[in-house]
């Protein structure tokens, strides 16, 4: 469960850099793709918390 909660980490952290680089315009992304990635990090991030408090509280 662990392993799972680094990786998911981890891709997380990637998804923050792709969006902050193509919103400072240092890579080009289409909006479609830019939207995409965006929604992918909410919800990566949702479950990578979700995932590390039921490790802490149960």
């Amino acid at each position: 469960m662990y392993i799972l909660i680094i990786i998911l980490g981890i891709v997380n952290l990637i998804l923050v850099l792709i969006q902050l680089l193509s919103g400072l315009k240092v890579i080009r992304i289409s909006i479609k793709n830019h939207r995409f990635f965006g929604i992918a990090l909410a919800v990566g991030a949702f479950i990578h918390g979700l995932l590390a408090l039921y490790i802490n509280f149960f």
